[in-house]
């Protein structure tokens, strides 16, 4: 048994792990092979290119690496089609990985796509391309099942692997003992993304929000976990070019215990929302990109959040503060306000523990059997 897969970002890597763990089970004695990540090659997967050249965002970003991305693109085509595996697995990287599906799929092999692209907020006219490139269609949440199941396509919501990781109640006092952190103090956690050009147009935003929010809370301490070292080091010069002298804590990792331990997380749009919300904790959501990118994206999305405990939950649970919006002023505001409203934030607590159970499934056992049943 040859399985190949191809994983863009760190959350695909995540995806790919736990799926190829549950597949070895199923299959003692298959291969893994394609694009992934460290967590993806720990499990015995043969990586033929840097996950890291997948991960770019935007429509505009994309352009300056177009000839590389169609190069590796066709370099997998051209692997596969003179020796084909037995499913191919996309995850996540639905404009690479799609793609490359519906080519595999003209040769006769099976493919499978994980995590949908949000086709159900804006173009939804792909999802005539997804019913010609994927056997099946792996979805993390049940409104994308619910949307491909409308259109005919091969669907399974197998929910989300973190929450089933992420356990349902949050001990708060615990994760700031972990990273010796004052344990009485209010604690904003900022996350200004993992990618170098995010944290490049949010980090300096995010500390001039620390800032402001010095002059309304004087004893509040900031959190800052870095995805990376790389990114430890971009953030660390950020907080050194400041003029005036924050308490903030920078930690390599440890995204998960930074938001448990704080009152209130800001953070960039993305998969770190969702972590906000099964840790159940308020957030104030963020995303600044390209002019181009975002006037362009403001005419083709259809549905009015962008994150994703809006978007479960079907109603603005969490602040949305986007691009030109995006001020020290404004974010500093709303977050001191989740600060100090205690009562909204149980509600918030409840609503988010509510969407938790909904997601909770054994997702990389159900993603595994259900790529096992399409083999049989």
């Amino acid at each position: 048994m040859r399985i190949a897969l191809v994983a863009g970002e760190t959350s695909g890597d995540m995806l790919g792990a736990g799926l190829i763990k549950h597949l070895k089970q199923r299959y003692p004695d298959a291969t893994f092979e394609g694009i992934g990540g460290p967590l993806m090659i720990a499990e015995g997967m043969d990586s033929f290119h840097p996950m890291e050249r997948l991960s770019v965002m935007g429509l505009v970003e994309v352009l300056g690496r177009l000839w590389e991305l169609l190069g590796i693109r066709r370099s997998l085509v051209q692997r596969w089609r003179a020796n084909p595996p037995d499913v191919f697995i996309g995850i996540d990287a639905p404009d690479f990985n799609l793609t490359l599906a519906q080519r595999l799929r003209e040769q006769g092999i099976k493919t499978v796509h994980y995590v949908s692209p949000s086709v159900w907020a804006w173009r939804k006219k792909r999802v005539i391309k997804i019913a010609k490139a994927v056997d099946l269609m792996l979805t993390l949440f049940p409104f994308e099942a619910q949307f491909y199941q409308q259109q005919q396509v091969p669907v399974r919501f197998v929910g989300h692997h973190l929450a089933d990781k992420i356990p349902l109640q949050t001990d708060s006092i615990a994760a700031r003992r972990v990273l010796a952190v004052d344990e009485s103090a209010p604690l904003v956690c900022l996350m200004p993304g993992s990618r170098r050009g995010e944290v490049a147009k949010l980090g300096d935003v995010f500390l001039q929000t620390a800032q402001n929010l010095m002059t309304h809370q004087p004893d509040i301490q900031f959190l800052i976990p870095a995805a990376n070292e790389e990114r430890r080091e971009q953030i660390l010069e950020q907080i050194h070019a400041l003029s005036v002298a924050l308490p903030i804590h920078v930690f390599l990792g440890q995204s998960h215990t930074c938001m448990a331990a704080s009152n209130v997380v800001l953070l960039a749009s993305g998969t770190a929302t969702l972590e906000a919300l099964l840790l159940k904790k308020p957030m104030v959501v963020s995303y600044v990109m390209a002019p181009l990118t975002f006037w362009l994206l403001k005419r083709m999305v259809t549905q009015p959040y962008i994150s994703l405990p809006n978007l479960l939950a079907g109603r603005e649970l969490v602040p949305e503060i986007l691009q030109d919006d995006a001020t020290p002023e404004r974010l500093a505001q709303t977050v001191f306000e989740l600060l100090q409203d205690n009562a909204n934030t149980q509600q918030l607590q409840a609503d988010f523990l509510q969407i938790h159970h909904t997601l909770r499934c054994h997702a990389d056992e159900q993603a595994a059997q259900a790529v096992a049943e399409l083999l049989s």
